[in-house]
């Protein structure tokens, strides 16, 4: 099994894996996808609002385009923006020739809804189970070609020598056994970070696990401290059962309205012109500042109020929405407001890359969540994260094929493997210590506290030293279960690791950037500040220690201009 070769290596089995592979698979080169879950189960399948794309008469993809570039904060590189919006109708309707089952107007078009920050109603959906529609199609297309996956195999390190990146050391959680896997280039679609946070509405999947091993690469990661916080999760009395589990956009897109305990929609005095479909993070904002100041209802949470919209149209586009609020909550929406509260949703930053997945390192590409090309900037609109998946999957998987097709084949060593196999040793043989899990929440609980949706010098340096501390206890870990075979203390000691690796590059960017931008709110500088701050962040891994540097935006397109709603 320590053989395996192939010529290229998507790990990943969302949306941007798949797509990645799909395209790679095109040039007859041999490719495999290896995903720590089953591809089904990939977090993308919780996507539900829609994907965005310019395709009626008097929408054009320029307007898509600025509509981004604002929403952004103007930190978006508007060549990678052009890109996106350019070329999306055309992905689109292969994503409807595969099959996607797209919502549709009475007379057959694909059905659009207004989003945030939106100057048109340019987002498709399916429903409020877009994500779930596109990974099951794209799915199928995999097993239509035969591309090879490799299931609930965990990726514990990139195998870099000789300057490149020549395939990865996989963990095979059902023997417990480690395998080095060789490869001519490898693409890291993993997702993004959400378990970084307490409050997520992340699945317990995201750990982060392809920005980490990028950064211990020595690949820099762009843009960390611009974090999105969902205006719109469940807020319930059972943490366990109900914290963080998102009610999509779409609901507001259908008309739904936000009040405050005094029955106000109070979005009128922050985005008069937008209400609830202003941009996500000025209405987390908006929705955290009513709390604070005493207008929330009693727990810390306003209401998300679907009633006029008529139970008719809510199980007819909402009826993902539906489910949840009887099955957790306990109410029905068109009968009772939902309870909402921000929560952490998404990573505009990631793995530093370009439109075609190339990182800086030789071999190693990048699609999706855990890159940061960057299209989102300072805050992601609703509907362009799906978008993203797809259009620079489908471009990552272009630019691979064509890499692979003019590189020598790759002939590492066992010297990764043999290192992690003994790192492994060394955790299982570990009988006494501290709970994982002692570390894990006390880590979340501090980004939470520390770096959500208001920020503050103090209040940052506190919680990096709560980081800090809990790096430093985890030297002092230990797994507790010593068995080898579907071992999942192991797997989450692992993606522990990983998640305090992002927190402290989290951390240490947003104490940096001195402004306010988009989703980075400063208490202490409350202004955007594009003559010192209009630059891209990049957060390196030099000999084991946090390194920031700084590098320019493309402003092709757009002037910057006051970001007004």
């Amino acid at each position: 099994m320590t053989g395996i070769s192939h010529d290229i290596l998507v790990i990943g089995g969302g949306l941007a894996g798949l797509r990645t592979a799909i395209e790679a698979s095109k040039s007859g080169q041999s490719v495999a996808i290896i995903s720590k879950v089953h591809p089904l189960r990939s977090h993308s399948v919780a996507a539900q609002g829609g994907i965005n794309v310019a395709i009626k008469s008097d929408d054009k993809w320029e307007d898509h385009a600025f509509d981004t570039v604002k929403g952004s904060d103007y930190l978006a590189d508007q060549d990678a923006v052009a890109i996106m919006c350019r070329e999306a109708p055309d992905d689109i309707f292969e994503l409807d020739r595969m099959g996607v089952l797209f919502s549709r107007t009475p007379d057959g078009e694909i059905a659009q809804r207004p989003f945030g920050g939106q100057g048109s109603a340019r987002t498709c959906y399916a429903a409020d189970r877009t994500g779930h529609a596109l990974l099951h199609t794209l799915w199928e297309q995999v097993n239509k070609r035969g591309i090879k996956t490799y299931i609930e195999w965990f990726v514990t390190s990139l195998v870099v020598e000789n300057g490149r990146c020549q395939g990865v050391v996989v963990l095979d959680w059902s023997t417990g056994q480690l395998h080095l896997l060789r490869a001519k280039a490898v693409v890291l679609a993993t997702g993004g970070y959400g378990r970084v946070f307490k409050r997520t509405t992340n699945a317990l999947i995201n750990t982060g696990d392809g920005m980490a091993l990028a950064y211990r690469a020595g690949v820099p990661l762009k843009d960390m401290e611009f974090v999105q916080f969902h205006p719109t999760t469940i807020y319930g009395s059972n943490v366990l059962l109900t914290e963080g589990i998102l009610i999509t956009e779409g609901a507001r897109g259908e008309g739904g309205h936000l009040l405050n305990n005094l029955g106000e929609r109070f979005m009128a005095k922050y985005a008069p012109a937008k209400m609830e479909l202003a941009p996500r993070d000025i209405v987390a904002r908006s929705i955290a500042t009513e709390i604070i100041e005493g207008r929330g209802f009693e727990g810390g949470y306003i209401k998300l109020d679907l009633r006029h919209i008529g139970d008719p149209m809510i199980k007819a586009k909402l009826p993902q929405i539906r489910q949840i609020c009887i099955e957790f909550l306990g109410i029905d929406p068109s009968v009772e407001g939902i309870p909402i509260q921000p929560g952490h949703h998404y990573s505009m930053g990631g793995i530093d890359t370009n439109a075609d997945g190339t990182t800086t390192l030789p071999g190693l590409f990048t699609a999706g969540e855990c890159a940061c090309v960057s299209v989102h900037g300072a805050n992601r609109l609703g509907g362009n994260s799906l978008l993203d998946t797809i259009v620079f999957g489908r471009r990552t998987g272009r630019k691979v094929s064509d890499y692979v097709g003019h590189c020598a084949p790759a002939e590492p060593s066992d010297d990764t493997l043999r290192l992690m196999e003994e790192k492994i040793d060394r955790l299982l043989s570990r009988r006494l210590g501290i709970k994982p899990s002692d570390v894990r929440t006390a880590s979340a609980v501090a980004m939470s506290d520390h770096f959500g949706v208001f920020r503050e010098q103090r209040q940052m340096e506190e919680g990096i030293k709560k980081v800090r501390e809990q790096r430093e206890r985890f030297a002092d870990v230990a797994v507790g279960d010593t068995s080898r075979k579907f071992n999942s203390a192991l797997l989450s000691v692992l993606e522990l690791e990983m998640c305090l690796d992002l927190a402290q590059a989290i951390a240490e960017s947003a104490l940096a950037r001195q402004e306010s931008r988009g989703a980075h709110c400063r208490l202490d500088f409350k202004d955007r500040d594009d003559q010192n701050w209009l630059k891209h962040t990049l957060a390196i891994n030099d000999n084991g220690k946090l390194r920031l540097e700084y590098k320019s935006v493309d402003i092709s397109m757009f002037e910057p201009k006051a970001r007004v709603y």
